[in-house]
This record gives C-alpha cells, sequence and structure tokens, in this order.
C-alpha cells in the first residue's frame, strides 16, 4: 500500500526536547487502513516519542515535532489538539497501563465513551464488546482499578481506547511488565479487532517477537532513526533482526539425513 493511500502518514519527521535533545530524525512510516504496523526497538530509540507526535502529546515533555509532516486520514496533524484527534478516530493508549485508579473498572471504560458523547445505548454495546474481548474485566467491573491486577489495568486501558470508537489505535508498550499469558491475551484480543472489524493499529514494543506475529508490516528505530522496514514475516525471518531484536541467535540448520547413519523407526 502507498503512502499517500495511507490513514496515517509520517514524512520525514523530527523531534526535539527542549532546546537541543534531538529523539527523532527523518523518521517516516505509514499505517494503511486496516493493517497492524509494529515500530520496533531498543529503550531509547525513538519509539515513544514518534507516537507521541502521532498523538500531539509531545508538548506535556517539553517536545515538539520541528520537521517533517504527519497526516491523518489525509490531514495534517500540526496544530490539532489532541481531543480533536480522538474524535476523528486517533486513539492512545500510553505507555504505563493509565487507569482512574479511584474509579471502578467499569467507570474507567465509560469514560472512554465521554468524549464522544456517546448515547447510553451505544455506550452499553461497546461495554458488552469490551467486555467478550476481555472477559476478566466484566467479572471485576465492580472492582476499583487500582486494586486490580497490572493486566487487567492494561486491559481496561485498551478498553478504555475501544470506547472511543478508534479508527486508528496507537499503543505504547502494552506487553511492558505483563506476564506472557496476559500478553497473549491481549494481542490475540488485537489481531481480532483487526481481522473481523477491520481496526487500523500502530504498535511500539521492545517484545518484537510477540509483535512481529501480530503486525503486517514493521519498523525498525534505532537512535532516533529508521533503520529498517518490512514485511513481518521477512523481518521475523532475518538473522540480522532476530540476533539484535528478537533475542534469538541464528536459527539452528535444518537437520539432514546422515546417508552412514541408518535411523530404525521406534
Amino acid at each position: 500500500m502507498s503512502s499517500t493511500s495511507a490513514l496515517l502518514t509520517l514524512e520525514d519527521i523530527e523531534v526535539v526536547y527542549g532546546a537541543a535533545i534531538l529523539a527523532v530524525r527523518d523518521v517516516s512510516l505509514h499505517v494503511g487502513q486496516g493493517e497492524i504496523v509494529a515500530l520496533l526497538g531498543a529503550n531509547g530509540a525513538g519509539k515513544s516519542s514518534t507516537l507521541r507526535a502521532v498523538s500531539n502529546l509531545l508538548g506535556a515533555q517539553r517536545g515538539r515535532v520541528t520537521r517533517g509532516r504527519i497526516t491523518f486520514d489525509g490531514r495534517a496533524t500540526a496544530g490539532v489538539p489532541t481531543s480533536h484527534l480522538v474524535s476523528s478516530g486517533l486513539v492512545q493508549v500510553l505507555e504505563g497501563r493509565h487507569c482512574f485508579k479511584g474509579l471502578t473498572l467499569e467507570e474507567n471504560l465509560i469514560t472512554g465513551a465521554i468524549g464522544r458523547q456517546a448515547t447510553r445505548v451505544e455506550s452499553a454495546d461497546d461495554l458488552d464488546r469490551v467486555y467478550t474481548l476481555f472477559p476478566r474485566l466484566k467479572v471485576k467491573r465492580r472492582v476499583l482499578a487500582g486494586l486490580t491486577s497490572g493486566g487487567e489495568q492494561q486491559m481496561a486501558a485498551i478498553g478504555r481506547a475501544l470506547m472511543g470508537r478508534p479508527r486508528l489505535l496507537v499503543l505504547d508498550e502494552p506487553s511492558m511488565g505483563l506476564a506472557p499469558i496476559v500478553v497473549s491475551e491481549i494481542f490475540k484480543a488485537l489481531t481480532l479487532l483487526n481481522r473481523e472489524h477491520g481496526l487500523s493499529i500502530l504498535l511500539a514494543e521492545q517484545n518484537a517477537s510477540v509483535a512481529l506475529r501480530a503486525a503486517h508490516r514493521g519498523v525498525v528505530l534505532e537512535n532516533g532513526r529508521v533503520r529498517l522496514t518490512g514485511e513481518a514475516a521477512d523481518l521475523r525471518s532475518r538473522d540480522d533482526v532476530r540476533a539484535a531484536y528478537l533475542g534469538f541467535d541464528k536459527p539452528p540448520p535444518s537437520r539432514r539425513p546422515n546417508p552412514n547413519h541408518n535411523e530404525v523407526a521406534a
């Protein structure tokens, strides 16, 4: 898919914090309608800064986009308030499982519908969809978020974003600090949303192995620059990517039959 037909496009963006800290330089990427794109890289590679630029959240940390262009649904996002981006369908889930700890899980979810002024019937329908995706949230819907597990808080944060009926869901490190079984549950839900509802997703992840199993394409950042891009399956199969980003050495050579050894079937 060409960048001109993409839902989200970043063109050579540069992100600076304060007066001189260059965090991202010449980053270009796009997310097509109905596509999952994984933004990969180590800590400090520029993943979160790129996502904050997408959602216009840099200002809270004295950051800004100093060069380049970002468009969502064909419209430039420069100067557009984050709340307006959310209303237009671009919704981000920040790193760190942000929940209102003094509200119940269900109350947290409902806050996601307030921004789009959903009716009571619409909110009820959306709650049912979230509870179908994450059944444990329904079981604990009356429990204060601050008394639930990290995995449940992450599910609530994602569920709250889904209550806004996003067209593009932006996720920053959704697997961070979570048990593998919870990570699997979350990514299963994300792939289901993409496959059955056509939800476009841009996610930043250090867990490249998990991300590339869910994504269609991957973009690898290193020191604030794009190191490489490609189809997710291709990136997973590359030895250099496996060693540098997936934590694996080269795959073992395929086993070949030894002509001097007669195997006996059990």
